[in-house]
């Protein structure tokens, strides 16, 4: 494993807005999943031979001090960047240590993640919902084990997420699904969207949060294309995208008013929270309750 300096890991968020999280946390540079439409390849992110995962040097002790200098409390949100369960974890044990502190200073956490690996941390997890919101967001964006297997080569099947969220719901930890990106002409099937949304509720997940298309910039547009020709051969993918989007950054599937409109009908239907205040609120709401009792109580 190859150590990198950072002067902080835990930094605040611009805005709530996403998830309810008030700060970032990547312990980890790159991602050893080699998803083929990954946003972090691009070049604004300056991750050079983004499949290779590197650490940050002594992660834990400046997790901790950044922490303590936290004028409050609040949600840490990791895996926006790279995937905090690489498989290197199993043995660095980083992101399980960082969740203890976070445990220890009252935090709470919300963790993306497509590695089963998370369930080793349910213990931690279990003990974070104690006194703060945990909230976990699994990728997924086909119910197709085999099609997930081709475009994110080294993440576990579909199927095995699914049954993650099955355990996480189990185990009583708030969790749902990312279902973004949905790639034009691969994924962008109402077949697909029905699929996810009955598995997400026979899982027992509150929420999907969706994206019906993607993003390509710059060098990642290049590497999704060649990928494209490699895995699909003979389907000319790439000249598809080339006449649909041209140098376009937000890729728009073509279907994407009428798959929203029968994803909203199928959360409806199936009690699946899918607007983004409606998943914050549920995943907050008891510790709102708990905090207005505690003002309740100390009024004379």
């Amino acid at each position: 494993m190859e150590y990198i300096p950072a002067k902080t890991i835990i930094t605040a968020t611009k805005s709530r807005e996403w998830f309810g999280i008030d700060y970032n946390m990547n312990i980890y540079r790159g991602c050893s999943h080699g998803c083929i439409y990954c946003d972090s390849r691009s070049d604004c992110y300056h991750i050079e031979d983004f499949d290779r995962v590197r650490a940050k040097k002594d992660a834990l002790l400046i997790i901790r001090n950044d922490l303590r200098r936290k004028v409050r409390t609040g949600v840490v949100g990791t895996g926006a960047m790279s995937d905090p369960y690489n498989p290197f974890e199993k043995e660095l044990l980083l992101t399980r240590h960082a969740l203890e502190l976070i445990d220890a200073f009252n935090f709470g956490a919300a963790i993306a993640t497509k590695s089963t690996l998370l369930l080793r941390d349910l213990d931690i997890l279990q003990s974070i919902r104690e006194h703060s919101p945990v909230l976990c967001k699994v990728t997924i964006t086909t119910a197709n084990d085999a099609l997930s297997k081709k475009i994110e080569p080294g993440a576990p099947a579909s199927g095995d997420r699914f049954a993650m969220l099955n355990a996480l719901s189990e185990a009583g930890i708030f969790n749902g699904i990312l279902l973004m990106p949905v790639l034009p002409w691969l994924e962008d099937s109402e077949e697909n969207i029905r699929a996810i949304v009955r598995h997400a509720q026979e899982a027992g997940a509150r929420f999907i949060y969706a994206a019906f298309g993607m993003t390509l910039r710059g060098n990642q547009r290049d590497w999704y294309y060649a990928r494209l020709e490699q895995l699909f051969p003979g389907q000319g993918l790439p000249d598809r995208y080339r006449r649909q989007y041209g140098y376009q950054y937000e890729c728009r599937s073509p279907n994407a008013s009428r798959l929203w409109k029968l994803f909203a009908e199928e959360c409806e239907r199936r009690k699946i929270l899918y607007h983004m205040k409606d998943i914050i609120s549920a995943c907050q709401k008891k510790y709102q309750m708990t905090q207005l009792r505690l003002f309740d109580m100390m009024e004379p």
